[in-house]
């Protein structure tokens, strides 16, 4: 039986902190927080975290690579690669993602996800995957390969769908030839859909929520928002995403792909409770600044990150982040002067509930997974612990 105390930590809830609180973990489960002391045997393994925080572990539900890796190469090791790099960070658990790609390779990618699934013991754990394409907008496509974009093919995404288990969320243009059908699919089998790389209007957006369309792809990056034809002004995908109460968002909050302002006006509008920070990091992630490349490394987009950011060659356009989750909070509050607990959730609580893990992750709470970050004022990381087992720990160094 393996058991774990922390303690002399700040307890980070949805909606206050604890101090002197600690945490209990008995075979990966927690099954006591509280404030004070807490009366253990002598088989228990006992961390003083000197005062630091004891948040939940983060989540997560959009990343592609990290370390040199990105899951489109296909391969075991760079899936256990990307989840050993930013379990370092404080991801406790994360969504791998795809890019565009032709059909045979994405089944590649299935596989080394399924592969790779038992031999995960290092980093963060996996919570399924997010195909991201290759049904988007050619006028939105970004740093998404073009030749690859295509409308939804309904013998290949049933196909796909049958051929893995694995698969949680698929992101898609809704405004595309066959798209509420594909998304009335994605429903049926329980798969989230997500709206991505999209050029709709305000009531195919209207629309598109009642086919499923739930969540918007790193909102603000890739879609359209107020625009003129004929004189006239058309609302958009960003106008819709704030007017429909229920639709949640995502925020690349690397302080690039998204700037202060409108940081602020979508805490404001949205609040923290349908906000979900992703780092959409691509290999390039905890890497030296340089050239680099998005996708698989044998064919994929040349990129350079510079700035703290990846960029196509030209600099015409972003090619995803190279932040970590740990970054993400602490960008947040310093550009939009959130509340550490808002911001936490932001990375925790929320994206479980968008999930559908809520039950099991995304809070301290008795009976959940032991999926647990401590870290300092500064963001800096210490210690993760993954479903009760310890996948970084510094807090003991120089000790």
């Amino acid at each position: 039986m393996s058991k774990i105390l922390l303690q002399n930590g700040i307890l980070i809830f949805a909606d206050f902190v604890l101090e002197n609180g600690y945490a209990y973990i008995v075979d990966g489960k927690l099954v006591n927080v509280g404030q004070g002391s807490l009366e253990v045997g002598p088989d228990v393994t006992r961390f003083d975290v000197g005062g630091k925080y004891i948040s939940p572990g983060f989540i997560d539900m959009h990343v592609h690579g990290g370390g040199g890796y990105d899951f489109m190469d296909g391969t075991v090791e760079a899936f256990l690669g990307v989840a050993e790099v930013h379990v370092r960070y404080g991801t406790t658990a994360m969504c791998p993602t795809t890019l565009t790609a032709e059909a045979s390779h994405i089944y590649t990618v299935l596989d080394a996800y399924a592969a790779a699934l038992p031999q995960n013991t290092k980093g963060s754990a996996w919570l399924g995957l997010h195909l991201e394409g290759p049904y988007l907008s050619l006028g939105q496509c970004g740093a998404q390969d073009p030749k690859y974009i295509r409308n939804p093919d309904e013998i290949e995404y049933r196909d796909i769908i049958a051929y893995s288990p694995h698969i949680v969320r698929w992101s898609a243009a809704p405004e595309l030839q066959g798209a509420l059908d594909f998304a009335d699919y994605l429903q049926s089998k329980g798969i989230i859909a997500s709206l991505a790389h999209t050029d709709a209007l305000f009531e195919e957006i209207v629309l598109a929520y009642d086919h499923g369309f739930r969540l918007a792809t790193h909102f603000y990056s890739a879609m359209s928002g107020i625009i003129r034809k004929n004189a006239k002004r058309y609302a958009g995908v960003i106008e819709a995403g704030y007017y429909l109460d229920g639709m949640d968002v995502e925020i690349i909050a690397d302080g690039i792909h998204v700037p202060s302002s409108l940081m602020k006006l979508i805490y404001k509008i949205k609040g923290a409770e349908h906000i979900a920070l992703v780092t959409d990091a691509m290999r390039g992630a905890a890497m030296p600044e340089g050239p680099s490349v998005l996708g698989r490394l044998n064919d994929g987009l040349p990129v350079i990150i510079e700035e703290g950011v990846a960029k196509l060659p030209d600099r015409s356009a972003f090619a995803g982040s190279v932040a970590t989750a740990n970054q993400l909070i602490k960008n947040y509050i310093k550009a939009a002067d959130v509340p550490l607990v808002a911001a936490v959730r932001m990375m925790t609580e929320t994206p479980a509930r968008i999930l559908g893990v809520q039950d099991r992750k995304g809070s301290l709470e008795k009976g959940k997974d032991a999926d647990i970050v401590i870290f300092d004022a500064e963001l800096e990381v210490y210690m993760t612990i993954v479903e009760g087992s310890i996948k970084y720990e510094r807090l003991t160094e120089n000790r």
